[in-house]
């Protein structure tokens, strides 16, 4: 993910309520309301988020990956598909990209797949 944070998506990651989570690391403090819905939705048995993966990635990014295992999305896939945004951008290219930023936030700091 890029370093330092495009503040080109500021306010796309602020109205999902991840502009703290996607600030992790540099300075900021996190939400125990956030980290609470985080818990809540967290799966030991599995140590995963389950999602229909096409469906809600075409919905949510607009693209599908092409390989998809076991319900299980690579990382580079969203770095590969989404670039960060440039100014001349649409709002529809950064929406996306925000929310692949949101989803590598989560695969992969969040909740590493270590194994």
């Amino acid at each position: 993910m890029s370093d330092p944070l495009s503040l080109l998506i500021e306010n796309y990651l602020r109205e999902a309520s991840f502009w703290h989570v996607a600030n992790i690391g540099r300075g900021c403090r996190l939400d125990p309301k956030l980290i609470r819905a985080f818990i809540e939705r967290w799966r030991p048995e599995t140590h995963t988020f389950h999602l229909p993966c096409e469906a809600i990635c075409y919905d949510l990014v607009g693209a599908i990956p092409n390989n998809i295992y076991g319900g299980r999305i690579e990382m580079d896939w969203f770095q590969d598909t989404f670039p960060e945004p440039r100014d001349d951008s649409t709002e529809v290219e950064r929406i996306r990209y925000a929310r692949a930023y949101i989803f590598e936030i989560i695969g992969g700091y969040l909740m590493p797949d270590l194994s």
